[in-house]
């Protein structure tokens, strides 16, 4: 069976996928992508059995007939975190509280960086809408440099391309080289769910929707904790 995803789900769904093997359904290959290119491969007709995204992004692929409207499925929360450079981490360990007290101290923060790295997709258009909407456009937009698709912001961190990093707390945990600070707080917090669905080119969608409710289910809920996900 195949499925498609972008990256920030890519460790949770192996680990499901391997779950749901384990439970004697069917096995899925999960291809995890930028979340952009993942939807586009989708929107243009490439046959896969399972779509993960974000719910908004299913939502246009619903409405455009290319996954079961009737199938979507709300399986985690992701939260966007805050990190930076440090090259004595090998493995970024998951943070306890908020990054900032406040978006009083993530505003500082992004005002004092030099270079600010954040991710494609959802959250990073959150993120640029964010610094718009608190009338730092012209002093921090420059700053801002885009991940590209499938990269890690972290990769920007480590590399020195970026000195303050933002994105999807399940895609820093475990990377080399970054120190995550917190999740941001909750006067400003961004948070995405993701979904997922039988795609209308499922081969065997009765199959696809057994394994999807799988996932869905409180059998593998401490498996999405362990990746950094709230389950929903």
């Amino acid at each position: 069976m195949r499925a498609i995803s972008s990256m920030a789900t890519k460790g949770v769904l192996n680990a499901l996928a391997d779950a749901a093997g384990a439970a004697g359904l069917p096995r899925v290959d999960v291809e995890s992508v930028g979340g952009v290119d993942a939807a586009d491969r989708v929107a243009a007709g490439e046959a896969f059995d399972l779509v993960f995204l974000a719910s908004g992004a299913l939502a246009k692929l619903a409405a455009a007939g290319r996954v079961d409207p009737d199938s979507v499925t709300e399986l985690v929360l992701s939260q966007v975190a805050v990190a930076v450079p440090d090259a004595s981490v090998t493995a970024a360990e998951r943070p306890t509280g908020p990054a900032f007290a406040d978006a009083a101290g993530v505003r500082e923060a992004l005002a004092a960086a030099g270079k600010v790295g954040y991710s494609t997709g959802p959250s990073g258009t959150a993120l640029v809408s964010m610094v718009s909407e608190w009338g730092l456009g012209e002093t921090v937009g420059p700053k801002l440099t885009q991940a590209r698709p499938g990269v890690p912001v972290t990769v920007l961190l480590a590399s020195g391309e970026a000195d303050l990093g933002f994105q999807q707390l399940s895609e820093m945990v475990g990377q080399p080289g970054v120190r995550i600070l917190g999740v941001l707080p909750s006067d400003c917090a961004i948070d995405t769910v993701f979904s997922g669905a039988v795609a209308s080119a499922a081969t065997d969608p009765d199959a696809a929707a057994s394994v999807l409710a799988f996932f869905a289910s409180p059998e593998v809920r401490d498996l999405k904790v362990d990746h950094a996900f709230a389950p929903r």
